[in-house]
């Protein structure tokens, strides 16, 4: 069934049996579409497949962003800094604040990105890391079983996010991040449709075994330090100019190596960039014209699977052998 709010559809399907109640949500950014049709396929995958618990998806979160193709509503707010909004606000405040009113209903949130226009991203499963042992630890659950590459634990303390508002509710919560650019990428609505019925096998939610995922092939950080996981301030750009890129999404890279150059229309003149760590590419700038303070992109101090832990002071260490045991208990 579909059901009204003042700026929100949202779709539920109940088993009405005992069990989770997952809010599943995209579109808070108006120009990540692949996200959209993931909530709309699964919602037609899953009628009369639910036997325990209920399941909402909001498909779009954000109207005006998404009429605006922007990232941002019509008031030029980003929905994703402004939670819990304000329920008679903006726009977009009033948008945040009913998905921020909904999150609190959840027993999950899983929250469905891109990277938009602005960027590419590796496909990653990321979650703030909750000073609550239980709630991190399924946070950690949910993440790896979506079964994308990378998993990425970052400082939870960031205010104003849908995470934020799970983080304060003690609601677990993940999101997800992949592709980016224009155009639209079938394969990343197809990652998610399987990560997400892989989880809802894992919950018990519906029938089928679920596919535990393989330490051998998963690259996994948790990094503690203050505002790790803030992508708009990674290797930001020294000046106004034509991106040029060398480095490429998903591959490794070792610090001082060729990132890529800016290119001045005016002078003619051009910067060489270069990397400012060691370790896996996972974010690239995907617009050409950008500005000085622009992220260019972004790299996760990890070469190979496994996981790496870096505490507050920035300290990093390797773990030897990867266990789920402990995660899947």
């Amino acid at each position: 069934m579909s059901q009204h709010t003042d700026t929100i559809v949202k779709m539920v399907l109940d088993s009405g049996r005992d069990g989770p109640h997952i809010l599943l949500l995209s579109g808070v950014h108006g120009d990540e579409y692949e996200p959209m049709i993931v909530n709309h396929r699964l919602y037609q995958q899953l009628k009369g497949q639910i036997v325990r618990g209920r399941i909402t998806f909001v498909p779009n979160g954000n109207e005006t962003a998404y009429q605006s193709a922007s990232r941002y509503g019509t008031d030029g707010l980003d929905l994703a800094r402004i939670c819990p909004g304000n329920r008679t606000g903006t726009c977009s405040e009033q948008s945040a604040y009913l998905v921020s009113e909904l999150i609190k209903t959840a027993d999950y949130l899983i929250d469905m990105h891109t990277g938009g226009v602005l960027y590419d991203i590796f496909p990653l499963a990321g979650y703030g890391l909750h000073t609550n042992p239980d709630v991190l630890n399924q946070q950690r659950r949910m993440a790896l079983s979506y079964g994308l590459p990378l998993v990425w634990g970052t400082d939870p303390r960031p205010d104003g996010r849908t995470l934020s508002v799970a983080r304060d509710a003690g609601i677990p919560a993940i999101y997800l991040e992949y592709g980016g650019g224009t155009g639209f990428r079938s394969y990343v609505v197809d990652a998610y449709v399987a990560g997400t019925l892989n989880l809802l096998r894992q919950l018990g939610m519906i029938a089928g075994e679920w596919i535990k995922p393989a330490p051998e092939k998963v690259f996994w950080i948790e990094d503690a330090r203050q505002d790790s996981g803030f992508l708009q301030g990674k290797m930001p750009s020294p000046a106004d100019g034509i991106y040029l890129a060398d480095a490429r999404v998903g591959q490794q890279i070792e610090k001082g190596a060729k990132w890529g150059r800016l290119a001045n229309p005016v002078t003619g003149t051009t910067t060489d960039l270069f990397a400012d760590e060691s370790g896996l590419v996972f974010l690239m700038r995907n617009t050409v014209k950008v500005g000085e303070g622009d992220a260019l992109g972004g790299i996760l101090p990890i070469t190979q699977p496994g996981k790496v832990t870096i505490d507050e002071e920035g300290n990093a260490t390797k773990e030897p052998e990867v266990d789920f045991t402990s995660v899947f208990r």
